[in-house]
């Protein structure tokens, strides 16, 4: 299946819970901890885990997806190994902040391949970029395109990675909060 970018995916504010959404229980949250270290588990090994069948698991899941609880399953690969070695973390600042301007260039840079992610912060700078690059050569071409000949770009500032210590896309799922 091949993934589409939509215009509302990019700096769209999305509630905790939308209408109708049933909110993650603890047997869910047993099932996100383990869809997050290994997708590919089978429904029957995680009910196994957490005392469930697995047609119970297979609807949870289902249902966590619809929900939007689970946005996609991907594969995460290491960078260097598709030659993409270069890891810049780029701090972004812009002469005007309207809304049509940051959607301009942040639908014109979730486009590019070789963005990984894109947030649109508080502070100094507007907008926070991970971008993965091949070479030095590339990252110049880069931002020239997408920076330098963008009159809204005020200024911005490349930190290059010299490791890769933490990375993905987990997010702590830990136990269900309390009811007061």
């Amino acid at each position: 299946m091949l993934m589409s970018r939509k215009m509302g995916d990019v700096g769209a504010v999305r509630p905790h819970y939308r209408a109708g959404m049933v909110p993650p229980d603890a047997l869910d949250r047993l099932i996100l901890e383990q869809l997050q270290i290994d997708a590919t588990v089978a429904a029957r090994e995680i009910g196994d885990a957490i005392g469930l069948s697995a047609a119970a698991v297979q609807r949870r899941i289902k249902r966590m997806r619809t929900d939007g609880v689970i946005r996609r399953i991907v594969a995460e690969i290491d960078p260097r190994t598709v030659e993409r070695p270069i890891t810049c973390v780029v701090s972004v600042e812009l002469e005007h902040e309207g809304s049509e301007q940051i959607d301009e260039l942040t639908t014109a840079l979730a486009a590019h391949a070789d963005v990984q992610q894109i947030y649109y912060v508080t502070g100094s700078a507007d907008l926070i970029l991970t971008v993965l690059m091949p070479d030095m050569e590339a990252y110049d071409t880069f931002t020239r395109r997408f920076f330098l000949d963008d009159p809204n770009v005020r200024s911005f500032t490349t930190h290059v990675a010299l490791d890769r210590i933490k990375t993905g896309t987990t997010v702590g799922v830990g136990p269900p909060p309390h009811s007061s």
